[in-house]
């Protein structure tokens, strides 16, 4: 199995322990391995039913476990699928898949990078429902999360991105801790060789995104993330394209 990780920081009373981060691989480290062990745990993600199990799902609807490959450079996390996610088969359907691939086009990536050069993973891997009181999505529990999170750790050990970037509060809390939206977005944390960068969620219904000051935020992390990109062009000419 792939070895290596950072150790996971304690757990306090009121979120499960920061996600831990191995560091990350070229795509052609072990890949024959990494790619089965992949497979497998997409197949085992499918048909996971830990949480109707448990009575906090009448339903599962694992779409948003695995959306991309070995040899992806950036992982994007977000908190869980939507309604049009399982609708469409595929996550970030709709309004919010739109605005993060016109995000990573402000990055410098190509149009579509957001369905070729991305692995897309989420906190939990199926649709809570919509909130109890009608305003857009459930936030998935603790206990929800708990259940879900091998399978993002094993996603992490494998796919190995040299960039993940946390979209919504959820995510960012997952492995940054009890942030304000303000005071991360536009910088980045470094840990085991990974950057970690912090987004706003691109939801329509957020607010957030409607303050000049908050936009220029969100510029700062795709400056950011477009020159991580530009390191990563440099490197594949040095040796001479074989990334992929």
């Amino acid at each position: 199995m792939i070895g290596g990780g950072s150790r996971a920081l304690p757990a306090s009373g009121s979120m499960i322990a920061l996600a831990p981060v191995p560091p990350p691989l070229p795509s052609w480290a072990n890949r024959a391995e990494r790619e089965r062990l992949l497979d497998d745990l997409q197949r085992e993600m499918l048909v996971c039913a830990r949480c109707v199990n448990a009575g906090y799902l009448r339903m599962a609807n694992g779409v948003a476990g695995f959306r991309g490959k070995i040899g992806d450079r950036l992982m994007i996390v977000g908190q869980a699928p939507g309604h049009l996610s399982v609708e469409r088969g595929e996550p970030f359907s709709g309004p919010s898949g739109r605005v993060l691939d016109g995000w990573l086009r402000r990055a410098g990536f190509a149009p579509g990078a957001l369905r070729t050069e991305v692995y897309l993973s989420a906190m939990t891997k199926c649709d809570p429902g919509r909130h109890p009181k009608g305003n857009g999505d459930r936030k998935p529990s603790l206990p929800e999360l708990a259940l879900c999170r091998p399978f993002l750790l094993r996603e992490l050990e494998l796919v190995r991105p040299y960039v993940i970037v946390l979209v919504g509060g959820m995510a960012i809390e997952g492995f940054l801790g009890p942030s304000k939206l303000e005071e991360v977005v536009g910088t980045a944390q470094t840990r085991s060789g990974v950057h970690l960068l912090p987004l706003p969620h691109p939801s329509g219904v957020s607010r957030w995104l409607n303050d000049p000051a908050h936009q220029a935020l969100v510029e700062r992390a795709l400056d950011l993330l477009g020159g991580w990109r530009m390191e990563w062009i440099r490197e594949d000419s040095t040796n001479g394209g074989t990334h992929g």
